[in-house]
């Protein structure tokens, strides 16, 4: 069963700051049978300085006598100074041959890491119960303590039923990594009634080098992106894989826009980041800002996904930054400066700020400024930012070349482009099952001009509500009784049909297939949501 560290999960709100401040990652939690097993066996690694290192003493699983338990927990039970170095003189004492090395676990989580990578064994160490006498009473402590919960399936539709973790609150392990072992105690370290959880992970060794060498690959590994995004979302920065997972599935080819649209956007975000010795040579800053705009609804959000994706796939991947929100404990002025440390940490990098509008209000816009005009500081950074009213974007931001120089119209979709989009449907619809929904060549036109004025999200929404409807009622009366109600409708829309058959005998041939009617219908209902909108 994995263990668990609370700051791995979800955070309540005024943890934010405190967990930033700490520099320290979110961290996915395993679910159902997910995880790597924990304690697999080390089998091989690659070499290192210290495999023939002959350690005295050898670490043991047996035979602790050490009192380090009882102190932990008499300590617990009083007034409580700083249980850092308490506890650090008492491992001390108990084990005088050995280096020390004091560490935060949430920043060098080594049973995490070798939870995950198989990297190494970890051993939990046991030892009975002692018995220890306290003004002039005999009782019995525990040598170890660890919560057990219960974390609920990630998505019902995965299937599962949870997972039980266990987050250590004093326990020791053995260790054995690259021939070395390491004796590793991992304890609450609260100090008093402090509403933070402190922990303390303590690394005993004999060898202190062998032991850096363990940290660094252990920081290493946590700070990489293992199939995750890193969304800064409430004021810290944390890894999504959920967002990793969607990104996988996007494709230039399922997105329908002009072509030199999409070829003039991905050639200049590909050739800025194939560009940094020409920068150099001309001496300018290696950083560009991109801002997408237009209706909502037409291609923004792919597009941004689609170009993640490419990023993604290079032989050198290109990580994305994705900005939800600058909300957060210390405020937004501290988010906009978490954003931009991160970013140029990470560059070369594509950071994403979707609804620009939306988060850079009047009170952080000086900020904001400030931050996107550091120069030679944002080496390698392509930003790029997407509004659905760039009327609403401050003059500074939208008009300044350095900032964000070039601007991309996502307009609603033109006749052309409707097509095609009822052909990527039709090819969709190729090989479905249900044979009753014929898409002939022939609806292709009068589908694209049935949808004037929509924008690609109507388009597809009129698309699945039709295959819904068709799917789970179909029945003839039922389109009967709805294209009655609708008469008025048809009427209005009367124009737009007018040679829409393209010379195939009038629309009343079109009735023939069940998949124009319906959709008729559903067009219907969505141009009577649009009006709505525009009252």
């Amino acid at each position: 069963m994995p263990y668990h560290d609370p700051f791995n999960g979800d955070l309540p709100f005024n943890f934010a700051s405190f967990r930033q401040s700490q520099g320290q990652p979110h961290e996915h939690v395993w679910d159902d049978g997910q995880a790597p097993a924990a304690m697999r066996s080390f089998q091989q690694a690659p070499s290192h300085p210290s495999q023939s290192h002959t350690q005295d003493p050898t670490i043991s699983t047996t035979n602790h006598p050490d009192n380090i338990s009882s102190t932990f927990f008499d300590h617990a039970s009083a007034a409580r100074v700083n249980t850092d170095v308490h506890m650090y003189e008492a491992i001390k004492a108990a084990h005088p041959n050995l280096e020390i090395i004091d560490t935060d676990p949430r920043n060098v989580n080594i049973i995490g890491y070798v939870s995950a990578t198989g990297d190494g064994t970890i051993i939990p160490i046991t030892s009975p119960t002692q018995t220890t006498t306290s003004s002039g009473n005999k009782h019995s402590t525990p040598t170890s303590l660890t919560w057990t919960s219960y974390l609920p399936r990630h998505r019902r539709l995965s299937g599962g039923n949870g997972t039980l973790t266990t987050q250590p609150i004093f326990a020791k392990f053995l260790l054995k990594w690259h021939d070395v072992e390491f004796l590793i105690y991992i304890l609450d370290a609260r100090d008093g009634t402090e509403w933070i959880s402190m922990k303390r992970q303590y690394i005993l060794t004999s060898d202190p080098g062998a032991a850096y060498a363990l940290m660094k690959t252990v920081g290493s590994y946590q700070n990489e992106l293992h199939n995750e995004i890193w969304v800064f979302d409430q004021g810290y920065w944390q890894k999504d894989p959920s967002l990793y997972a969607s990104i996988q599935k996007s494709s230039w080819k399922d997105i329908i826009l002009p072509e030199d649209l999409k070829e003039d956007l991905l050639d200049t975000v590909l050739r800025f980041y194939d560009s940094h010795e020409t920068y150099r040579r001309l001496r300018v800053p290696w950083k560009r800002g991109l801002i997408f705009y237009g209706p909502p609804g037409n291609g923004k959000t792919v597009s941004i996904k689609a170009t993640m994706k490419t990023l993604y796939d290079r032989s050198e991947p290109i990580p994305t930054l994705y900005v939800k929100s600058l909300s957060s404990f210390a405020g937004p002025e501290y988010s906009i400066s978490s954003i931009f440390a991160k970013a140029r940490r990470e560059a070369p990098c594509y950071l994403v700020f979707e609804d620009l509008d939306s988060l850079v209000t009047d009170d952080v816009r000086s900020f904001f400024l400030n931050a996107v005009d550091g120069l030679s500081e944002n080496e390698g950074i392509l930003m790029v930012g997407s509004t659905n009213h760039l009327e609403r974007l401050d003059p500074g931001i939208a008009k300044r070349p350095s900032r964000f120089d070039r601007k991309y119209l996502f307009p609603d979709p033109d006749v052309d482009s409707r097509e095609k989009y009822c052909q990527y449907w039709q090819g969709k619809l190729k090989d479905n099952e249900d044979k009753d929904v014929e898409f002939p060549d022939g609806l292709v036109g009068p589908m694209a001009r049935l949808m004037g004025g929509f924008s690609f999200a109507y388009m597809q929404e009129a698309f699945v509500s039709t295959l819904l409807v068709i799917a789970n009622e179909g029945g003839k009366k039922r389109h009967e009784e709805k294209e009655r109600e609708q008469a008025w409708d048809m009427v209005e829309m009367g124009e737009e049909l007018v040679g829409a058959d393209n010379g195939n005998g009038g629309d009343e041939d079109l009735d023939k297939y069940k998949l124009w009617r319906e959709f008729k219908v559903q067009v219907a209902n969505l141009k009577k949501e649009l009006d709505k909108g525009t009252d």
